[in-house]
């Protein structure tokens, strides 16, 4: 593997764990606590964007003339197409995982880019926009790319997906992360422009920051209403 591509590896986990350092200095700085995850991340995200984007820059140079990739306009529908596949997987996921191992729905990291982003409006640019680009370059373009000419798509397809969760510290949703992954890695493989399931990725995040936001308080009395609902038939049928 290219040595540049063991730097941007470097670059994102030290992005990742950056964290470590941010206490003393967001202390120093008297940064209200709550803002501390939302304003380091920030800075830490886009950072990593930008030497990342330098060290790919004989990738982006170079990206015409690799053979196979799909024109413009196929690369428009795909794209479009890989938000519905990706939805569609994540369902079917969520739906294995609740029924029969009885994993409870909703993510943890969700909920905590959502917390974040409450508290530093900002935070939503690297939420939608700046961690799939990260996270497609890394996971998609090296990871996989490297493990796919090797060991072909599935193995390399599970084995990026597996560390796309651990990563995201979300264990008991390996299920979720492996079906996205997958349809990431198919669009990928499909079309030979990163940029498919990049828009794909951030779509997918845009919607779900978007419906927590807008739609919270519906989301809310509709949690309520099934509790309700589940207590009163719990009730008839104990």
């Amino acid at each position: 593997m290219e040595k540049r591509y063991w730097w941007i590896i470097f670059i994102y986990f030290a992005m990742q764990f950056s964290g470590i350092l941010a206490k003393p200095i967001l202390t120093a700085l008297d940064i209200p606590r709550t803002e501390w995850a939302g304003l380091w991340g920030t800075y830490s995200f886009a950072l990593a964007l930008i030497l990342i984007l330098i060290l790919l820059r004989p990738d982006i140079r170079d990206r015409h003339q690799r053979g196979g990739r799909v024109s413009r306009g196929s690369a428009v529908l795909w794209a479009i197409g890989g938000i519905f596949m990706a939805y569609a997987a994540q369902i079917i996921a969520i739906t294995i995982e609740s029924k029969i191992f009885g994993v409870p729905t909703g993510s943890q990291n969700t909920k905590d880019l959502v917390e974040i982003t409450k508290h530093t409006p900002y935070f939503m640019v690297v939420a939608a926009l700046i961690g799939p680009i990260l996270e497609e370059i890394v996971f998609r373009k090296i990871l996989f790319g490297r493990l796919y000419g090797r060991f072909g798509f599935f193995l390399a397809a599970l084995i990026s997906s597996l560390v796309f969760a651990a990563v995201h510290m979300d264990f008991s949703h390996l299920l979720i992360y492996s079906a996205i992954g997958f349809t990431f890695a198919y669009l990928y493989v499909k079309t030979k422009r990163l940029l498919v399931p990049i828009i794909a990725h951030m779509s997918m995040n845009s919607l779900v920051l978007l419906v927590q936001f807008v739609f919270a308080d519906q989301i809310r009395e509709y949690e309520k209403q099934m509790d309700t609902m589940q207590f009163i038939f719990g009730g008839f049928l104990s």
